[in-house]
């Protein structure tokens, strides 16, 4: 029997154009679109499991708050929660459009992006991230117009840029090992002394440790997160810290970023005894610490990811108790 002219249709198909190829990509592999996009593949991009680092500091600095006095702003400390979680996610979805586009993410170990699949248009994930970016703008302006704050506006301006050109433009400061610095910056120091400056207009020294805290928590984080992709980093040239210091230097500093936050804890502890139950959210950092010392497979530390943002919400939850109580 001659042999059928006709291929078996392959159930995988390729993005756009088959032979079009990831740029940055160095396997040069094609973009596979693994079927129709769903719900759930949007609630993956934004990446929830980050949301944490976006709570922690506003409920420090809540509590910071409320360590001047009896006088809870609720309204403002829910005003400042939806800033940041929104901050958050609209820089979730820039990461997974810029990355997208310039095959950083081809080849990864983490869950699929929405761009890099090639199930969503670019252009769509980018109107989602600048939605979310619009939405903290606005939610962001009623905070100054209600507090009278108008040199705020420029710090939300800073925001926004930080969070575009951590992966977005022409020389994204992620790329250059800055990541860390100004993670620790705006999730740490702005977003926690934020916080309790529109509530009570002055900062008190208890907010200063716990933005240096949640700070360092999220800096963590990050160090998880390019740990688990420096050979993918490597390959398509994103010189993230942990590219430039290797693998044993990141997981020293990965620790004392987790454990430096617990020394300081026990100075507030001093002055506010309640702090002490902080230590609990160590049932969730040492895990983590030691997942990223043994770790086998890279996708191993999506877990020590995963427990050092419940670390760091745990820790925030201890200070809020001690600072209000």
């Amino acid at each position: 029997m001659a042999a059928s002219s006709k291929r078996k249709k392959n159930p995988t198909r390729v993005s756009g154009n088959p032979a079009k190829r990831v740029s940055g990509n160095p396997a040069n592999t094609p973009v596979i679109e693994a079927g129709p996009v769903t719900i759930g593949d949007w609630i993956g991009a934004a990446r929830l499991r980050t949301l944490p680092l976006a709570i922690a500091p506003v409920v420090i600095g809540t509590g910071a708050a409320r360590s001047t006095g009896p006088e809870f702003h609720w309204v403002i400390a829910l005003a400042c929660l939806a800033v940041a979680v929104l901050l958050q996610i609209g820089v979730n979805f820039a990461n997974d459009y810029s990355d997208g586009i310039r095959g950083t993410d081809a080849v990864r170990v983490g869950p699929a992006r929405l761009t890099a699949s090639g199930r969503v248009k670019p252009r769509t994930v980018l109107i989602i991230g600048l939605v979310f970016f619009a939405l903290a703008a606005v939610v962001g302006l009623l905070i100054v117009i209600r507090t009278e704050q108008w040199w705020l506006l420029a710090v939300g301006a800073a925001c926004i840029v930080a969070a575009w050109f951590y992966t977005g433009g022409k020389r994204p400061y992620g790329y250059f090992g800055l990541g860390e610095v100004f993670v620790f910056v705006f999730f740490g120091l702005v977003a926690t002394l934020g916080t309790t400056w529109v509530q009570v207009f002055q900062l008190p020294q208890q907010a200063w440790l716990g933005a240096i805290a949640a700070g360092l928590f999220a800096c963590a984080v990050l160090l998880a997160n390019n740990l688990r992709d420096i050979d993918q980093d490597r390959l398509v040239g994103k010189r993230t810290l942990t590219v430039l210091i290797g693998r044993r230097p990141t997981q020293a500093l990965f620790t004392l970023f987790v454990l430096v936050p617990f020394g300081i804890l026990a100075f507030i502890a001093l002055l506010y005894p309640i702090a002490w139950v902080g230590l609990l959210a160590l049932l969730a950092g040492l895990p983590a610490i030691l997942i990223v010392w043994t770790y086998r497979q890279a996708k191993e530390l999506v877990i020590a990811l995963a427990l050092t943002s419940l670390t760091a919400l745990l820790y925030a939850g201890a200070l809020f108790w001690a600072f209000a109580g």
